[in-house]
């Protein structure tokens, strides 16, 4: 029993001292993408209808405010134009296919001059936008070019359109309405910084999504291209390299989701490699048996335990988990190391036996969260490592131990993965009408955009 216990501590810490090793290796030496998603033109005008009611608030609170004092001596209070009302009533986003975006504003406004007179005039706006990335790393939303142009109406009272229109330019000028545009900016900015924030799967794994480069423009929408980090008590650990880079696939046809997700196999891969680093799936089970039922079963039981006792497994993983994507179904392979034993003082491993479990993974969204789950197991296979009993037989091992592993591992994976594994996001959004689509090596998630209504507070992005 000694000598088995000692393999089984030796094991075990070669395993802790390979994972320590790799974590001294630089993290993301190579940048690959594994994950991503196509924003369409749906999703493009979703996000400008929730936007509408910001840009008026951010448009009336600049275009409504007092005019700077006049120094001329000519112009007598009563002649000033002063805007008394702003309403959006266009507030648009298109895609222009390998460029951008255009963005489309019609602004009505109400000003007065006099108290007789009063006078409605359109601002139109029509602004270049496209996505870069920034020093910082970050993806950032910027304008290339911008024209505004202003047009009467109606009034109540004729009134020289020369004069007028000049009037009304010195406080509505190209420089004020362009900086309008950037102030529109600033908020979803705001919002794109969060896509690589970090997010919690257990208390001491984290994962984040790292853009590549600026989005891509297509027919289909924008495309952006992520790599996904891991840590691990804070550290990044390195991942496995993917054999083959991961490239978004454009859907045949436009899509009616306001957005798709895809994730290649080695994303998952990833994921389960992390947890297993994490040592989220090393626990302990408790067997129904106890030594004085191994007894009859295993003569040489009776020699080590004079005293009945509990039978405990305590399961490791012996190598890195990977995962499966087939057309309608995902697989984890598990390699697990079990040390079964009993319990009095101190733990006393009789048997060490090779677990090698294959499970149909469940995949589905709630809110900005992927559940994971083990449906069932499909294959399972028990060999014998180590023995301080003498050669126990594989259908043995099945009869005594097969059950509880069967019931027991599934249940430890849906107990580390029970909150989910946030997918990218962007705040104050949450995702809805999901649909979850695995392929053979990837999987796509088309969803709709919800914009999250915060209590007290107005409905916007800002």
């Amino acid at each position: 029993m000694g000598r088995l216990a000692r393999r089984g501590a030796g094991m075990a810490m070669l395993r802790t001292l390979s994972i320590l090793l790799s974590l001294l290796v630089p993290a993301h030496t190579i940048k690959s993408p594994d994950c991503g998603g196509i924003l369409t033109p749906s999703g493009l005008k979703y996000l400008a209808e929730v936007s509408k009611p910001h840009a008026e608030s951010v448009l009336r609170q600049d275009l409504m405010a007092p005019p700077n004092p006049d120094p001329s001596p000519t112009t007598s209070p009563s002649s000033r134009n002063q805007i008394n009302s702003v309403k959006v009533d266009e507030f648009s986003l298109t895609l222009v296919p390998d460029t951008g975006m255009r963005l489309s504003i019609d602004v009505d406004l109400g000003i007065t001059s006099a108290p007789s007179t009063t006078k409605e005039m359109q601002l139109s706006i029509l602004a270049d936008l496209h996505v870069e990335m920034n020093p910082e790393g970050n993806l950032e939303l910027v304008t290339s070019a911008c024209k505004p142009t202003l047009e009467e109406l109606q009034s109540t009272e004729e009134m020289d359109s020369t004069s007028s229109g000049s009037d009304v330019d010195k406080q509505i000028n190209v420089e004020k309405i362009c900086l309008e545009v950037s102030k529109l900016l600033l908020f979803p900015n705001e919002r794109l910084m969060s896509l690589a924030a970090p997010f919690p799967i257990t208390p001491n794994c984290q994962v984040q999504y790292v853009p590549l480069a600026a989005p891509m423009y297509s027919e289909q929408g924008i495309i952006i291209s992520l790599q996904t980090t891991f840590q691990v008590s804070g550290t990044a650990i390195p991942l496995p390299v993917s054999p083959v880079p991961f490239s978004m696939p454009e859907p045949a046809s436009s899509s009616p989701s306001h957005l798709t997700l895809a994730f290649s196999k080695h994303f998952y891969t990833s994921l389960f490699f992390a947890l297993e680093m994490s040592g989220a799936f090393n626990t302990t089970i408790l067997s129904p048996l106890t030594t004085a039922t191994l007894a009859g079963k295993i003569t040489q039981m009776g020699s080590l335990f004079q005293e009945d006792l509990p039978v405990v497994l305590q399961v490791t993983t012996r190598s890195s988990p990977r995962v499966v994507l087939e057309e309608g179904k995902a697989i984890l392979k598990l390699f697990l190391t079990a040390q079964i034993g009993a319990v009095s003082s101190v733990f006393q491993s009789f048997l060490s036996v090779n677990v090698d479990v294959s499970a149909r993974l469940h995949l589905s969204v709630t809110d900005t969260r992927m559940i994971i789950s083990a449906a069932a197991i499909e294959d399972i296979e028990l060999s014998l490592a180590a023995s301080d009993v003498g050669p126990v037989l594989a259908a043995l091992l099945e009869e005594l131990f097969l059950p509880t592993i069967r019931e027991e591992v599934p249940a430890q994976i849906n107990v580390v993965l029970r909150g989910g594994v946030f997918l990218p996001h962007i705040a104050s959004f949450t995702y809805t009408d999901v649909n979850v689509t695995i392929h053979r090596d990837y999987v796509l998630i088309p969803c709709n955009l919800q914009l999250e209504a915060r209590t007290g507070e107005a409905t916007t992005l800002g």
